[in-house]
C-alpha cells in the first residue's frame, strides 16, 4: 500500500508556508545580528520587555516562547553570562526560577526594536494588503488554536 502523501494542493500550501517561515526568520536574524543580538535574544528579551516588572517565572517565560525547559535553561544562562537578564530563586514556588530584565537587557531591546519592526514591516506587512494581513493571522490563529487544543504526541515536555 502506498503512503498517504499529500497531494500537489496541500504539498505546495504546506511547502510554501514552512519555507517563506524559514526564510523570513533567517532574514530577520540576520538583521537583529546589526544591534548585537540573536533571534533567541530578541525573543526572550521581548517577552520579558512585554510583561509587568520585567520579570516572570522561568517556566511561564518557556511556555510563551513554546521553548522546551533545557533550551530556556540554556538560553537564559548564556544572557545572564552577558549581563541581560538576571535568575533566581522564585519566592513564591521553591522549585522554580524567576527571570529579569535587566538594564543592559531593556537597553538591547530598545535599541534593536526599531530595526526589527522596520525589518519585519519591508519583508513581511508591505507584502500584503490590511484585508491579507487579518486572514493571515486569522488562519494562524486558527493553527495554534488546534495546537493548544489538540496534543498528539502522548510525550509532549511542558516547560518548568
Amino acid at each position: 500500500m502506498a503512503p498517504n502523501w499529500l497531494n500537489p494542493r496541500e504539498d505546495r500550501a504546506w511547502r510554501a508556508f514552512v519555507y517563506a517561515n524559514y526564510q523570513l526568520v533567517a532574514r530577520l536574524n540576520r538583521g537583529l545580528q546589526n544591534s548585537g543580538l540573536s533571534g533567541a535574544d530578541y525573543a526572550v528579551l521581548a517577552v520579558l520587555s512585554a510583561h509587568d516588572g520585567g520579570r516572570m517565572p522561568a517556566r511561564e517565560l518557556g511556555r510563551a516562547l513554546s521553548w522546551e525547559k533545557s533550551r530556556v535553561s540554556h538560553q537564559l544562562r548564556r544572557m545572564q553570562k552577558d549581563g541581560l537578564v538576571s535568575r533566581e530563586p522564585n519566592p513564591n514556588d521553591a522549585r522554580s526560577t524567576m527571570v529579569g530584565l535587566l538594564p543592559a537587557g531593556r537597553a538591547a531591546i530598545e535599541k534593536a526594536a526599531p530595526g526589527h519592526a522596520e525589518d519585519v514591516r519591508r519583508n513581511f506587512v508591505e507584502l500584503f494588503t490590511p484585508a491579507e494581513l487579518d486572514l493571515l493571522a486569522t488562519l494562524n490563529e486558527r493553527i495554534q488554536h488546534h495546537l493548544a487544543t489538540h496534543h498528539d504526541s502522548p510525550d509532549e515536555d511542558e516547560p518548568s
